[in-house]
């Protein structure tokens, strides 16, 4: 591998990246272990793909805002480095395919050229924070919350106290009580709240998540006021950084710490924190995203629609007027979330005279333009058609999400993106009257984890497989009864049924039948569930369940031609477990050396956070020599002192309890800073001759 140099105007992001090539040497050189290596490329975005020897890269979008230049770049880097295509995410990320490890320094420097970012885009972090495509030019928005969102993204990024959390933290931000941006399935949901005097805050929700077992957040602050935002978010982040699950990542999640020690519990522990934290009190910058340029005003030249008929579709389904007078906001419906590079650079040139310059991705795997005039539509619309992105039906029924599933996942069971192509097929073939209902969303994932976020779905499929007889068949399980119903209340679908994957079209069809057929007028697509309950839908579907009559086609899989076989990677999702006692001892010393420069830079706190978690690692080190596994940071701490200390086997003054927590218990000041990272020092020290006494 070839030595790779950069030179960037921000020397903390050169030296991220660098540090990136020369792991990278290290662990193709065998010095550092696979499973540490892995972590290390999760947290910079780089996560493994299901083929064997190309990366995943997953560029970070804080609130999915995306710049005409930006697009330009990413599409030129698929070009250079990926296989010439974008792909959207329900996180509004974009993510590009089949990347050589050894280019991903190189490839990085040049994203943030453009101040594009893959920082922490994977791995055990904060990932990307979302929000409501529409904020800032949503009419029922009481404020916008981009620069919350982004000052939200600025402070967690590099934060010690979300490095190496045991599992991924997700947040939030909603604009309104519509809650577009789901709040009551993240770690942290937020919704933007304004009283009478005119004061800003937010409706706060905790401990939500999808995946294998939906979980619905709590509420937990009906106001809370807007300075206080950025200190909640870290002083849970550092609960859950303490108390959180670390081996089992099925359990590591926010939602099963709280339901372990209790919602009061996580709340209280919470509120010690406090005075550990940098910032009592943080004021956002409301100005940091401001409203793009609007586009000149022109005369625009006669436009000749070619289907006028489309053009109304379009029109009533995929644009609104904002609440900036005169100007429209225009969805671009995007299939499966795919754009090729070459499509991505044809759609700038199409924009670029007629929309503001800020595209902000959506969470069903869209686009969002801003500021067009209400005169600029014709021309926008043809543009888009030649493009093919002028497809009616934004966020309806003909929208479907899905996540890559088989196509590149290593935990994808079934093909996802070609069964919702399918599944749009039919809607677009068989029920046009269905483009208008933006009611009922379909979403898929290719395995039950929720990536195409399946379990807030109306109806909603994800990948499994069925025995029969001697062979196995690819499946669907169906779920329904998902979905928001605002101001942070959600509903996670129910599972109704599988059937083999090749039936998804005939469930799809029967559901939608029996609701036209019989529902009231009016009547919602979930009201129409309870009225008539799961059983009656499992009744309904059953017949499509039965394994007696199958087809050999039914053997095979959606977009494929070779018989179904499960063949299920490692996930990456949640990160790696590190349990190696040299590994141990030396990312001590890494974490030391972090303290050492943070204090040197003046930052009390991210120095006392990194002798904290060099502490920690000493601990846990010394622990495994005596094949104590533990789980929580927690449980280091209590381990060590019955196992060490209490046996006089690790001589330290008082307990290892108090001396790790002295760091909720003192201001983030330069003089608790001195004496807690010298006895981090003497610690880690003490741990190394330990280790040596020990293996001689």
């Amino acid at each position: 591998m070839q030595s790779f140099r950069t030179e960037l105007e921000n020397p903390i992001v050169e030296k991220d990246i660098i540090d990136l090539e020369k792991k990278i040497r290290a662990f193709r050189e065998g010095k550092i272990h696979d499973e540490k290596f892995r972590s290390l490329r999760l947290a910079r975005g780089i996560y493994g793909q299901r083929q064997p020897g190309v990366q995943m890269v997953r560029i970070k979008l804080p609130f999915g805002k995306v710049t005409f230049k930006q697009l330009l770049r990413i599409a030129e880097i698929s070009d250079e480095y990926g296989s010439r295509n974008l792909h959207l995410t329900t996180r509004q990320d974009i993510q590009i395919h089949y990347v050589s490890l050894e280019r991903t320094p190189e490839l990085w420097a040049k994203l943030e050229q453009d101040d594009i970012t893959l920082r922490e885009a994977c791995g055990n972090t904060v990932r990307n924070v979302t929000a409501s495509p529409a904020s800032g030019i949503d009419p029922q928005e009481p404020f916008d919350v981009s620069p919350y969102a982004h000052a939200t993204f600025e402070y967690f990024l590099r934060n010690p106290v979300c490095q190496e959390m045991g599992r991924k933290f997700k947040i939030s931000f909603s604009s309104s009580d519509a809650d577009t941006a789901f709040s009551y399935i993240h770690d942290i949901g937020v919704i933007p709240k304004l009283k009478a005097n005119g004061e800003r805050g937010f409706k706060v929700l905790l401990g939500g998540g999808l995946g294998a077992q939906p979980l619905l957040a709590s509420i937990v602050e009906e106001f809370l006021p807007e300075d206080q935002l950025i200190p909640y978010i870290e002083a849970i982040i550092r609960v859950f950084d303490r108390y959180g699950e670390r081996n089992n990542r099925n359990k590591a999640r926010l939602k099963y710490l709280i339901q372990k020690l209790g919602l009061e519990e996580v709340l209280r522990l919470a509120a010690i924190e406090r005075t550990a934290i940098k910032v009592k009190s943080y004021t956002i910058d409301r100005d940091a995203v401001p409203q793009p340029a609007v586009p000149e005003e022109t005369a625009f030249a006669e436009v000749s629609i070619s289907n006028p008929f489309r053009y109304e579709q379009w029109l009533a389904t995929n644009v609104f007027e904002q609440k900036q007078k005169g100007f429209y906001g225009v969805y671009i419906k995007v299939p499966v979330g795919d754009i090729s590079s070459d499509t991505a650079r044809e759609l700038v040139k199409v924009l670029q005279p007629l929309v503001a310059d800020e595209i902000r991705v959506t969470q069903n795997q869209g686009l969002l333009l801003k500021f067009a005039r209400k005169e600029a539509l014709p021309a926008l619309y043809q543009g888009l058609a030649k493009l093919e992105l002028a497809a009616p039906g934004f966020d309806s029924v003909a929208d479907v999400t899905t996540c890559p599933g088989t196509d590149t996942c290593n935990l994808g069971i079934s093909n996802s993106m070609t069964m919702a192509r399918v599944l749009e097929d039919l809607i677009y073939n068989e029920y046009e009257d269905f483009i208008y209902n933006r009611d009922i969303k379909i979403k898929i994932s290719g395995c039950m984890n929720s990536c195409g976020q399946h379990g807030l779905a109306h109806i909603g499929f994800h990948g499994s497989s069925l025995k029969a007889g001697t062979k196995v068949l690819p499946s669907v399980q169906v779920m329904l009864g998902g979905g928001t119903v605002g101001d942070g209340v959600g509903r996670a679908a129910d599972r109704v049924i599988k059937v083999p994957s090749k039936r998804a079209t005939d469930v799809l069809r029967t559901l939608l039948d029996d609701y036209k057929a019989l529902s009231t007028e009016g009547e919602l697509y979930n009201d129409y569930y309870d009225r008539q309950g799961k059983d009656y839908f499992y009744r309904l579907l059953k017949p499509l369940a039965d394994l007696t009559n199958l087809t050999d086609d039914e053997f095979v899989d959606w977009g494929h031609q070779e018989t179904f076989v499960t063949a299920i990677g490692v996930g990456e999702c949640a990160g790696v477990i590190i349990d190696l006692v040299a590994t141990l001892l030396y990312e001590s010393e890494e974490k030391l050396g972090w303290a050492k420069q943070s204090f040197q830079a003046g930052a009390w706190s991210d120095a006392i956070y990194h002798a904290y978690n060099t502490l920690l690692s000493s601990a846990k080190a010394l622990l495994l020599d005596k094949s104590i596994n533990t789980s929580t940071q927690a449980a280091v701490i209590r381990e060590f002192d019955a196992n060490y200390v209490e046996k006089g086997e690790f001589d330290i003054e008082g307990s290892f309890n108090d001396l790790v927590l002295q760091i909720n218990q003192h201001e983030p000041s330069q003089e608790f800073a001195t004496a807690y990272l010298a006895q981090a020092t003497a610690f880690l020290e003490k741990s190394k001759a330990k280790r040596e006494a020990l293996v001689q």
